[in-house]
């Protein structure tokens, strides 16, 4: 019976230590291998071994991380308050930088995210905070895939989800946006007027130059009068015709003589 117990028990001991050594690693891991506090390689995805208390792994997850940035306190160009938000998409494209590099990747990319959002933001005034969303995260996404390429780090995406205004900018707002369609409004109508005068003027240019256009013209507003249901009819009156009888008609003076 002993002799069994001096067979099983290293034989347990050995099993042990084998099913310690197994790991197993899906399509999306990587494990970092160190050798007696050393990098020796990266394994995965599948079966690999670890040598117990030798060898040490450490697990690096290769999918799109998606991080919420938190409301940031953002100054614009303009001195202008607003709390901005937005969401960060990486991954880690070398595991062994993503380990060896930088401690803690996850952490120290969401805290260089928040940093950089304050820092671009901050150069633009609050219009183009409004107006230009895409170009802005086009320059977040490319200032943090820069500064992280070093760690392994691969930012694909940046995108601001909110920008909050306080009441009294929401109001003064409302009130710019007023004045400029008004603005508009006058400009329209000041340029309806302008052509409006251009065209009467050239109008009257052509009648001065051609009466028979006048009398078309009278024969014109006699139609119009005529189709509707008026008590009143006026009949314009050559001033041709005023100037003859005017010739015709004695002064006063040269009757009385």
């Amino acid at each position: 019976m002993i002799y069994i117990f001096e067979y099983i028990a290293p034989a347990i001991l050995l099993l042990a230590i084998l099913i310690s050594a197994i790991r197993i690693l899906k399509e999306y891991e990587r494990g970092v291998i160190f050798f007696l506090g050393r990098f020796q390689k990266v394994k995965g995805p599948g079966l690999i071994i670890v040598i117990p208390v030798i060898q040490k792994m450490v697990r690096v997850d290769l999918r799109v991380v998606t991080y919420d940035i938190p409301t940031q306190d953002v100054i614009s160009r303009d001195n202008v308050t607003v709390h901005v938000s937005a969401v960060l998409y990486f991954r880690v494209v070398d595991s062994e930088r993503a380990i060896i590099q930088v401690e803690h990747y996850f952490n120290a990319t969401n805290q260089l995210a928040q940093t950089t959002l304050r820092s671009v933001l901050g150069q633009h005034d609050l219009d183009e905070m409004l107006s230009q969303r895409d170009k802005l995260n086009a320059d977040i996404q490319s200032i943090l895939d820069e500064q992280t390429a070093s760690w392994g780090i691969k930012v694909t995406n940046v995108e601001i989800k909110h920008i909050d205004l306080n009441e009294s900018m929401i109001r003064a707002i409302a009130k710019q946006a007023e004045a400029e369609r008004e603005r508009r409004a006058k400009i329209i109508h000041a340029e309806g007027e302008l052509q409006a005068s251009e065209k009467l003027l050239l109008a009257a240019n052509v009648m001065s130059k051609n009466p028979q256009t006048l009398q078309l013209r009278y024969l014109q507003t006699l139609n119009d009068i005529s189709s509707e249901n008026a008590s009143t009819i006026v009949f314009p009156l050559p001033m041709e015709i005023l100037n003859a009888f005017s010739k015709d008609m004695p002064v006063k003076g040269e009757e009385e003589q």
